[in-house]
């Protein structure tokens, strides 16, 4: 029987997400490579339908799942149902490991942001009204490729970055306690250079110019998770003292499915954010 009700809530909420959004199904945002037999990544933006508006705010989601698993099309009712609150949102896949590093990573997400710079006015955004977002290593990403400036992303240009149960935000810090192992295909996403567990590390590219955050961590997340938040807002705050991690009872992967219900409060806030940080 719960099974059931819950088939049917799903079914609902996709529903009710469809009528409010159009889905535009593995958009490209980099060039194929004819070096390389890697599937090159695509993308998946929802529009929200009827709207009269012609300059959308635009959020940018990245999955999170260790670095090394995870698919954009496990988060359809995320992008619909943020579309069906008038958010134009874009969801990538991107290359994971073994197959490249956090590096080879961020390059992508940087791609991801610059393509929407460029193109997302083509589905009524406005390109200067782009936030980001990422659950766990999503979150990870999302920020390195922000505000690592070798990514060629002018942090002045975002509006905002909403971290949701983030990991990896001081890769150095954890990485020197917990060197990497196979596990995970750390070794391979972090390399065994501390210099690049540096590079790889938010934390370490804060300053007068990084956008305004909204953070959310869980109560009953794992302990890393903590830790690295933490340390994070404690280096931010010097840039933005208003700014507070916002504590949830939830476990870890519960902290980016509560974005698959329509009801959720958590979709105001967030929309609520980037309205009160559009440029």
């Amino acid at each position: 029987m719960r099974n059931k009700i819950a088939i049917l809530v799903l079914l609902n909420s996709f529903l009710l997400g469809s009528c409010a959004s159009k889905k535009i199904k593995d958009a490209s945002y980099l060039a194929p490579s004819k070096e390389s037999t890697i599937a090159v990544p695509k993308m998946n933006i929802f529009v929200p339908r009827n709207s009269k508006t012609k300059q959308l705010p635009v959020l940018i989601f990245v999955h999170g799942g260790y670095w090394n698993s995870g698919r954009k099309g496990t988060y359809d009712l995320l992008g619909r149902n943020f579309a069906g609150k008038g958010v134009v949102t874009v969801i990538p896949d991107y290359t994971l490991s073994p197959n490249t590093d956090y590096n080879g990573m961020a390059k992508q997400i940087a791609a991801v942001i610059q393509w929407t710079k460029d193109s997302i006015g083509k589905f009524n955004g406005n390109p200067n009204g782009v936030f980001i977002t990422g659950h766990s290593a999503g979150g990870h990403l999302g920020a390195l490729a922000v505000m690592n400036p070798k990514y060629g992303i002018d942090p002045k240009s975002i509006s905002g970055i909403i971290l949701n149960d983030a990991a990896g935000l001081d890769m150095k810090y954890y990485l020197e306690e917990n060197p990497p192992t196979a596990a995970h295909n750390y070794i391979t996403t972090w390399t065994s250079s501390p210099a690049k567990w540096q590079d790889a590390s938010p934390i370490y590219f804060l300053d007068k110019n990084t956008p305004p955050f909204l953070i959310y961590v869980g109560d009953k997340t794992y302990s890393s998770i903590k830790t690295t938040n933490k340390r994070f807002i404690d280096a931010l705050h010097p840039f933005q003292p208003e700014v507070k991690v916002i504590p949830l009872n939830k476990k870890h992967v519960p902290m980016v499915t509560q974005y698959f219900w329509p009801w959720s409060n958590r979709l105001d806030e967030v929309v609520d954010f980037m309205k009160s940080h559009l440029k």
